[in-house]
This record gives structure tokens, C-alpha cells and sequence, in this order.
């Protein structure tokens, strides 16, 4: 555990060897901090829920991303720096916040889970109704577009996978609730399995499944679903999409009969707007669940997964 005691000379000096084990067993408390919980560094919002809800009472969860922030462009103060490296244990995911994966190499935090070592990544983005392309044969994306899709949250088997890996993060920074921990993860996954039942039930049998999004957040929960995602742009949700991407969305729509387009609570919804008035089409949120902020559909990640839930049903069946 990453507990840092700062003890004046003058007090080693002067004090005895019995003195300096009393002191000792009290600047060591169950955790890092000194409310005597676990300190937890999250790199952005599901990171944190994780942790929180995992971790419960014993643990004290500071969050990187504050809300309504992109978490893609996020830049860390010397303070959030510092805070990291003073950290029991940090929660990240490698890969979608280049600034947090710098500060966490650099740090000496031993208790670190990698959301994305926990789980399998996949390459998504670069889908042209509904079968991947390269810039080889289809000129109207760039490499940037595609890549290894960092967006396992949204997928709740994926996500009940990291969640184990966090529980043993947790245990081994604090292994005196260890059992909490275990009981905390079991719960949290039950949950994660009716989500999962949720999100099959009611998405089977749907007259199409195709829908259009602002940015390709959602390639793991059309793999899981049976669904097809066309995003304007690319896992990279400030790029612009080329005029060419443009007109295979409008031939898309058409052809797959797409009611609606989805737009983000975070993200520029310009783009995606101007799309669906072109084609005459309605406009929905689809909340990639990157943070919760007023305009969030529901107060954490499982009242947001259910409210996309329904916007895709509902989106479905104006077909």
C-alpha cells in the first residue's frame, strides 16, 4: 500500500525503537489515507463506478475526468499528477487517455488496473454497412479513423470481466477486506448479467438493426447485440467525417431505413444534426457513458444503459 509518512529527523533521533513501532502501527492504517480508506485514483467515469461500487465503504475514489469533460483530450495538472502517484491504487484504461497512461508509467503506484489487459480489444471504426474497410479499398476513411476500440464499458459481459480485474487490484492494495471485495464484485456482476438479459430480450427481432451515431463508441454493443454501427466519424468522436463518409451515410439510411440519428451529450452534436435534417430523419442521445452530467439520462451506468436501451427500441421500431 503506497503510504507515505513524513517523520522529522529530530523525532527519529529522539525517539526509541519501541516509540518508532507505536508510531508506526499508527500511521498504517488499513489504507492510504487518512480517513483510514483506501485512495483510488479513477481515469474517467466507469473507471470510478467501478471502484466505487467494488470498493463500497473502504474505499475513497478521486476521478481524473471531471464532468462534461472529453475524456479523449484530457490534460492532467501537476496536482491531479501528484495525486496520482500518491494513490493506493489506480483504475485506468491504456490507450484512451495518452496523458493518464504517461502519468501511470511514470508513477511508482504498485496496485494498477488496466481496464484494457482485463478484457479483449477489438478494432472497430472503419465499418461501411456493417463490414470493416481500410484505407485499401475504401478511400473515404483514414487510419484514424479505426483502431483498437477502447469503448469495452458499453458492453456488459466486457465490462463484468474488468470488473474481476478491479476486485483484484482492490484486495491486493487492501487485502484485510479482500472478502468485501469479493462480495461487492459478485453483486456488481449479477447486475451486470441482467443488463446483459435486458439488452438481448429487447433488442432481438427488431425490423433492422442498423442505427447512425456520432462517433463509433458503440462497436462492442452491436457486436454483442446483433446490431450494426454506422458512426459519422470515426472512435475519434472530434473528427470531421469526409464528404465521401457523408453520402454512404445518406445511401445507408436509405437502404437499412434508419429513423433516427444519435448524437452524444458530450460530443459537438452539429454534425449529427445536420445529417438527420438533410435526410429528413429525428434525433435522439445515445450516451456513450464517458461522464454523468445534468443531461445525462439517468443517475449512473445503469440507469444510462437502460435509457440507451430504450432509445434504440424506440428508434427500432419507428422503423
Amino acid at each position: 500500500m503506497n503510504v507515505r509518512r513524513y517523520i522529522s529527523t529530530a523525532v527519529i533521533a529522539g525517539t526509541s525503537a519501541l516509540g518508532l513501532l507505536a508510531l508506526s502501527a499508527c500511521s498504517t492504517p488499513d489504507a492510504g489515507g487518512s480517513n483510514g480508506k483506501v485512495q483510488v485514483t479513477a481515469s474517467f467515469y466507469p473507471m470510478q463506478f467501478l471502484a466505487e461500487e467494488i470498493g463500497g465503504k473502504h474505499v475513497e475514489v478521486s476521478n481524473l475526468t471531471e464532468p462534461g469533460v472529453e475524456p479523449h483530450d484530457l490534460e492532467l495538472s501537476p496536482k491531479q499528477t501528484a495525486q496520482l502517484g500518491e494513490s493506493d491504487a489506480v483504475v485506468y484504461l491504456k490507450g484512451l487517455q495518452p496523458a493518464v497512461d504517461d502519468a501511470v508509467q511514470q508513477s511508482d503506484v504498485r496496485n494498477v488496473a488496466d481496464a484494457a489487459s482485463l478484457t479483449g480489444l477489438e478494432k472497430h471504426g472503419t465499418e461501411v454497412d456493417g463490414h470493416h474497410h481500410s484505407t485499401g479499398d475504401n478511400h473515404s476513411h483514414s487510419e484514424s479513423e479505426g483502431g483498437s476500440d477502447p469503448h469495452i464499458w458499453l458492453d456488459p459481459v466486457k465490462y463484468a470481466e474488468v470488473a474481476k480485474g478491479v476486485n483484484k487490484t482492490l484486495a491486493k492494495a487492501d487485502p484485510d477486506h479482500k472478502a468485501d471485495y469479493q462480495k461487492n464484485t459478485d453483486a456488481l456482476v449479477k447486475k451486470l448479467d441482467g443488463l446483459n438479459t435486458e439488452f438481448k430480450d429487447g433488442l432481438k427481432n427488431r425490423p433492422s438493426q442498423t442505427f447512425i451515431t456520432t462517433h463509433a463508441a458503440f462497436g462492442y454493443l452491436a457486436e454483442r447485440y446483433g446490431l450494426t454501427e454506422e458512426a459519422i466519424s470515426g472512435l475519434d468522436p472530434e473528427s470531421e467525417p469526409s464528404a465521401n463518409r457523408v453520402k454512404e451515410l445518406h445511401a445507408l439510411a436509405k437502404k437499412h431505413h434508419v429513423s433516427t440519428v444519435f448524437f452524444e451529450t458530450i460530443a459537438n452534436p452539429a454534425t449529427a444534426k445536420s445529417l438527420a435534417g438533410d435526410l429528413g430523419l429525428k434525433t435522439d442521445v445515445l450516451d456513450p457513458l464517458e461522464g454523468i452530467t445534468d443531461k445525462s439520462r439517468g443517475k449512473d451506468y445503469f440507469g444510462v444503459m437502460q435509457a440507451n436501451l430504450a432509445a434504440l427500441q424506440k428508434a427500432f421500431d419507428n422503423k
